[in-house]
C-alpha cells in the first residue's frame, strides 16, 4: 500500500529499534495496526516464548506461523483502509487483557493535542490497547510529529517511549521529552 511505501527505510530501522523494548524472558506483547508494527511483527526475536495481542489481520498473518508465538487476533469490524479490528467487540477484549508492552503506531502526535487519528473508532481501539499495557511504545516516524488529527486517543504522559527518525527537531523532541517520554531515534 501507499502507507507501506512513505517513509520505508525509517519505519524499517524504528522496526528494528523497538526490539529493545521486547522483554527479554516471555512476555505478553500488544501490537497495533500499522506498516511500522508489521515491520516489527517480521522481525520479534525467536529465542523466547511470546504472546501477542493484535487486532490488525497483516500483523496476525505475519505471526500465525511462528512456533515461539502464541497469536490472539482480536474480534471486531475489520476497516479496509487500516485492516484492524475496530469497535464495541475490539474494546471490551481489551479490557479483560493485560500485557507487558503495547507497541503503538499513530497519525498524529504534538505536545498539544497527544497522541490522534482521523477515525473516532480506531482512537477507540488504540485507547484501549494503551490502557491494557504496563509499558506503551509509539513507533512513528517524523513526519507524523506536530501533526494534530481530529481524535485523541492518548495524552503524552499516557506514554513510556516514542521511537522515530533523526529528522525530528530539537524542539520537537524537548516538548515529547518534558511530558516525561523516553524519545530514542532508531
Amino acid at each position: 500500500s501507499d502507507r507501506d511505501l512513505a517513509n520505508t527505510v525509517e519505519k524499517g530501522e524504528i522496526a528494528r529499534a523497538a526490539l529493545a523494548y521486547v522483554p527479554v524472558m516471555a512476555a505478553t506483547l500488544i501490537l497495533d495496526a500499522g506498516s511500522t508494527t508489521a515491520r516489527l511483527a517480521e522481525i520479534l526475536p525467536h529465542d523466547r516464548q511470546l504472546t501477542v495481542f493484535t487486532h490488525a489481520v497483516p500483523v496476525a498473518s505475519r505471526l500465525a506461523e511462528q512456533p515461539h508465538v502464541e497469536l490472539h487476533l482480536l474480534p471486531g469490524r475489520v476497516r479496509r483502509r487500516t485492516l484492524a479490528a475496530v469497535g464495541v467487540d475490539t474494546v471490551q477484549a481489551l479490557q479483560r487483557i493485560r500485557a507487558d508492552v503495547a507497541f503503538i503506531g499513530t497519525n498524529g502526535i504534538s505536545a498539544s493535542h497527544g497522541l490522534s487519528t482521523p477515525d473516532h473508532e480506531e482512537a477507540a481501539t488504540k485507547s484501549a490497547l494503551i490502557s491494557a499495557a504496563e509499558r506503551v511504545v509509539v513507533l512513528c516516524d517524523s513526519s507524523k510529529i506536530g501533526v494534530d488529527r481530529t481524535m485523541q486517543f492518548a495524552k503524552l504522559s499516557d506514554i513510556d517511549v516514542l521511537i522515530t527518525d533523526a529528522q525530528i527537531t530539537d524542539g520537537q523532541r524537548a516538548e515529547i521529552e518534558s511530558a516525561g517520554v523516553e524519545v530514542v531515534i532508531a
